[in-house]
């Protein structure tokens, strides 16, 4: 059944959006390329977090790619470059991507925040504010061949 991950990442600086912008481009690459890959979408809304939705045949797909490459590398940094940082998972039928508005919704009631050194208030109090989209949306395609 088909697995989809979102995520949500404020970082604590602006100062931090250029290597940020750099790690989440070659990893949304990374995405489209690898195994399993059915499709995504990236967003940053009016609060300035940076959302991603990506769906996967299976969590092993999802999980193989989390650990490798750029997004494996991005990782550790997440840890300083962010003061907010939250994930949602679950399994539906169809392998659609989902909408922003039904992204949001399971990371308000179904997400859990992730580990960040500097955590803000929202963080902590697990608060994520009403999703508005800005210019900065966009589809993630796969770019592999299925066999």
């Amino acid at each position: 059944m088909p697995f989809v991950s979102v995520t949500r990442l404020h970082l604590r600086s602006e100062w931090l959006l250029p290597r940020f912008l750099v790690y989440a481009f070659s990893s949304a690459r990374q995405a489209q390329k690898s195994a399993g890959f059915l499709g995504g979408r990236l967003m940053r809304d009016k609060s300035k977090a940076f959302w991603t939705i990506t769906v996967w045949s299976d969590p092993k797909s999802m999980e193989a790619f989390r650990i490798a490459g750029m997004h494996g590398a991005s990782m550790p940094k997440l840890l300083d470059w962010c003061d907010e940082s939250s994930i949602a998972h679950w399994t539906q039928q169809p392998a659609t991507v989902p909408e922003w508005p039904e992204a949001c919704d399971r990371m308000t009631h179904d997400g859990r925040p992730s580990k960040v050194r500097r955590p803000s208030p929202a963080h902590v109090a697990f608060q994520i504010p009403v999703l508005v989209p800005t210019r900065f949306c966009g589809e993630l395609p796969p770019l592999h061949r299925s066999a």
